[in-house]
């Protein structure tokens, strides 16, 4: 199978493909913007692009080196990107071979299904075993033609090893004076996370969010859901189609970031409630450890916020919660809450995902986030109500 067609961004290609018919592309490339909204595709486009035999202004898609890009299969178009790190072999060279493996076994999985949700339940990074893959392939010569395309996902995924950079200044010691043969293409859904020296070795490119008609027409051309479950996961989307296939069904369970939709609102729910035992037992309900993987419930929990605080300011807003939008608006007139209460209670959520990017414990990290939602958003208004 090949790489399904980039949707939209026809702006950042223009740009690109300008560049490249001037040979004016950068020799390092940062293409940054929301995550889920085609960055690593675009990159991978990009990578075409400059090995394409017959390129000007944008892949020709039909040569051979096309052909293998979109296969995944050239031999200078090199894929990485953040990974669960394997355990310890127990030498370097080793840990690099079970790095490589895992890295093989995702690309063949994208080679089957390429629609693969913005989201995963493991902690993920770029860890020192693959930049040293990375560096040793961008040691050798191209293999077709004159060009050698890597492709860095996720680069503020850099992960330090026993306490220092190693892995960061593996790689900036390459981008520092890239061989003359090798373009890079990084990605980053939060740049701000970037090294400083990393960052200032890159010519960046912003990727914005796709219009909600694109995400709903790729989601229609390459999916089998409902048009129902289409519009549903558009406008829960942000523009991202990564992150709209999180919310489309999986068979017959709702997809990953449906679930976790519904883990945010439970905790909300359990954070308004009149009772102490209900926010208690939401807390104990998550395991004792993997507090960095709460960064998709805090970022959902922030929507549900959002919604909140549109309603009490204006009963008719827009909600991207639209499915919920009665029990919405019944809390916000059962508990007279102020439209500036949720929105101070983001302040109250971004503690606590600093929190979890420290690894505390997540059931002391929710105690005190419920505890604090409850103190903000309640008052001495009727219970809220139980059904949805």
């Amino acid at each position: 199978m090949t790489l399904h067609a980039l949707e939209g961004h026809e702006r950042p290609r223009e740009a690109l493909g300008r560049a490249h018919s001037k040979n004016g592309l950068p020799a390092v490339l940062l293409l940054h913007g929301p995550k889920g909204v085609g960055k690593q595709r675009l990159a991978l486009w990009t990578g075409q692009l400059i090995l394409c035999e017959r390129a000007s202004g944008e892949p020709c898609g039909e040569c051979r080196s096309c052909r293998m890009s979109l296969r995944l299969e050239h031999p200078d178009l090199l894929w990485y990107f953040p990974i669960k790190r394997p355990p310890s072999k127990g030498s370097r060279e080793r840990d690099r071979e079970a790095a490589e493996e895992v890295r093989s076994e995702i690309i063949a999985r994208v080679r089957e299904n390429a629609l693969v949700p913005s989201y995963s339940e493991d902690p993920l990074g770029l860890h020192l075993a693959t930049v040293r893959n990375l560096k040793k392939e961008a040691s050798r010569g191209p293999a077709v033609g004159t060009r050698r395309v890597f492709v860095l996902a996720e680069a503020q995924e850099l992960v330090s090893q026993e306490a220092s950079p190693e892995a960061a200044n593996a790689l900036l010691k390459l981008l520092e004076e890239p061989p003359d043969s090798c373009r890079f293409v990084l990605t980053s859904s939060e740049p701000g996370r970037l090294l400083p020296t990393v960052e200032s070795r890159t010519t960046s490119l912003h990727v914005p969010s796709l219009p909600e008609d694109d995400v709903a027409r790729f989601l229609s051309r390459f999916t089998e859901a409902s048009p129902e479950e289409i519009d549903k996961a558009t406008k829960l989307s942000a523009g991202s189609i990564g992150r709209a296939l999180g919310y489309l069904p999986d068979q017959d369970d709702p997809g990953p970031l449906e679930r976790i939709r519904q883990d945010a609102f439970a905790l909300l729910r359990a954070a308004l409630s009149d009772h102490p035992a209900d926010r208690f037992a939401a807390a104990l309900s998550r395991p004792p450890s993997g507090a960095r993987g709460l960064h998709e419930l805090f970022q959902s929990l922030e929507t549900w916020l959002r919604d909140l605080s549109a309603l009490a300011s204006y009963r008719d807003a827009p909600v991207l919660n639209l499915d919920a939008r009665a029990w919405l608006l019944k809390t916000v007139e059962s508990r007279s809450i102020d439209p500036f209460r949720p929105a101070e209670c983001v302040t109250v959520v971004e503690r606590a995902r600093s929190l979890a990017a420290g690894n505390v414990n997540p059931q002391l990290i929710l105690s005190w986030l419920l505890a604090d939602l409850h103190d903000a958003l309640a008052s001495a208004g009727s219970l809220v109500p139980d059904e949805a």
